[in-house]
């Protein structure tokens, strides 16, 4: 069962990857633009990234590894997808920056144990079969004070829910958004960890996209539309996350945000 859920998988990011044009990707945004609140909060935790072999699992089109290779880190850009693979080297090439690649199976990587000093996953566990299995093999190949560092859609929200049985086309059927409690996952692996979910009354943007803007979720990629489009949404997108800021201090609302991101100390 699980071989033929990462065979679609597979199947399904080489068929995307062979659509990206890396010439379109702009790089910086995916971390420190506004509507990416989960890689920014990733980035205060990290600090300098300078001469750290990080590994970015499920690297996709490698954004990531780009991002990280420019700040200094030397980047392996890892995915079980080979096209999602292919595309990041080649945006590595764009950018000027050296990034390895390698096709890699999330649920047994394939490094020895203490091989890296930040493990990064972005969008990812959702698409695992058995993410527990790949949280304790994040937890295997990172050195001894080595960091983990995720973020993920919860499954929670019923707005967004909405939205997933709508976008059918620009998802795999198997996908499984997260439950929060997986933190508590990480927490009996790892010595420290921290998280925050993200993404609650900014939901309004999606609402927007969809009933105001018409924009078909099925053409369009909504998670990607708001990097894209971040100045556009930049003051709505300001006022929205204050009134996240304080739902978020109510019992049990942490759980309805659309997105989850943690960071582990071994």
């Amino acid at each position: 069962m699980q071989d033929e859920i990462l065979r679609k998988e597979q199947q399904f990011h080489d068929q995307w990857a062979a659509a990206i044009d890396v010439d379109g990707i702009r790089v910086k945004d995916y971390f420190e633009a506004c509507t990416a609140p989960e890689n920014r909060f990733i980035l205060d935790r990290l600090g300098d990234v300078s001469g750290k072999y990080l590994l970015d699992l499920g690297c996709g089109a490698g954004e990531n590894s780009v991002y990280f290779a420019s700040r200094g880190a030397r980047c392996v850009a890892a995915d079980y997808s080979p096209g999602m693979v292919e595309v990041a080297l080649k945006l590595a090439a764009a950018n000027q920056v050296n990034v390895e690649g390698k096709v890699v199976n999330a649920m047994a990587i394939d490094f020895p144990d203490n091989t890296f000093d930040i493990v990064y996953a972005s969008n990812l566990l959702h698409h695992i079969p058995d993410p527990a299995l790949t949280i304790a093999e994040m937890y295997r190949v990172l050195k001894p004070g080595g960091v983990a560092c995720f973020w993920d859609p919860l499954k929670h929200n019923p707005v967004i829910n909405v939205y997933r049985r709508i976008a059918t086309k620009v998802r795999t059927e198997d996908e499984t958004p997260l439950d929060i409690n997986l933190v508590k996952t990480v927490q009996s692996h790892f010595s420290k960890t921290v998280y925050d979910t993200f993404w609650i009354a900014t939901l309004w943007i999606f609402l927007r996209f969809y009933l105001v803007e018409k924009v078909n979720p099925n053409e369009e990629r909504y998670w990607k539309k708001i990097i894209l489009e971040h100045d556009r949404l930049s003051h709505t997108y300001y006022r929205l996350e204050k009134a996240d800021r304080w739902l978020k201090k109510l019992p049990l609302v942490k759980r309805f945000a659309w997105n989850i991101a943690v960071v582990a100390l071994k």
